[in-house]
């Protein structure tokens, strides 16, 4: 095998590794625990997101933690959500809407309807396989985020924050060329600004 093919095989593993802790971890979790957990990270996360702007966020899936409570404080607090459109390769579209509002779309993840209005986020929320704490992190393997990050990187300011149990964070992710880094990292327990590899400008 090349040493290409070698180091995806490696990622393709690593991938079905962090999912198998991630789905353990909250199989094992109530639901009352696994609401006091997500609402723990809502109180990490929210004193960060600075003056009220539009919130780029997602739909949970599968074992997930859901950005719901941070979403609920947010709009408290003046922000505007926005949530993404898969299209294809190219970066994600966000649109204009509450979670009460998302439809089935891509692969049955929930999104916008087509009509809402396309908007740029200030704050990203980023879901994540795994993450380090220099900001690395481990997705699905389509680079949907990547790519999108250093689309909205380049038009300005971005906070880009990664969301985790705290069974995701690992001790270091070899990162990829094309890999874009994570400005902070948020858990229940603990929020974390992930240092100069990350960054809040293109």
């Amino acid at each position: 095998m090349t040493t290409t093919g070698t180091r995806i095989a490696a990622r393709k593993e690593q991938r079905a590794h962090a999912r198998e802790i991630r789905a353990a971890f909250t199989a094992a979790l109530s639901a009352p625990a696994r609401a006091a957990l997500e609402q723990a990270l809502a109180e990490r996360v929210v004193p960060h997101l600075g003056s009220p702007g539009i919130l780029g966020s997602y739909a949970p899936a599968g074992s997930e933690i859901a950005p719901a409570a941070v979403e609920r404080a947010a709009r408290a607090l003046g922000w505007l959500l926005a949530f993404p459109r898969v299209t294809g390769p190219q970066p994600l579209d966000y649109h204009l809407a509450g979670p009460e509002d998302l439809v089935p779309g891509f692969r049955g993840i929930f999104q916008p309807p087509e009509d809402r209005p396309a908007a740029r986020p200030d704050v990203v929320l980023v879901p994540l396989l795994e993450a380090d704490r220099r900001g690395h992190r481990l997705g699905q393997g389509g680079g949907h985020y990547d790519r999108t990050l250093a689309s909205l990187r380049s038009s300005g300011p971005l906070l880009a924050i990664g969301l985790a149990w705290d069974v995701q964070i690992v001790p270091a992710i070899e990162a990829e060329p094309w890999d874009q880094p994570l400005d902070a990292i948020a858990t229940p327990s603990d929020f974390h600004h992930a240092g100069a590899a990350a960054r809040r400008t293109g």
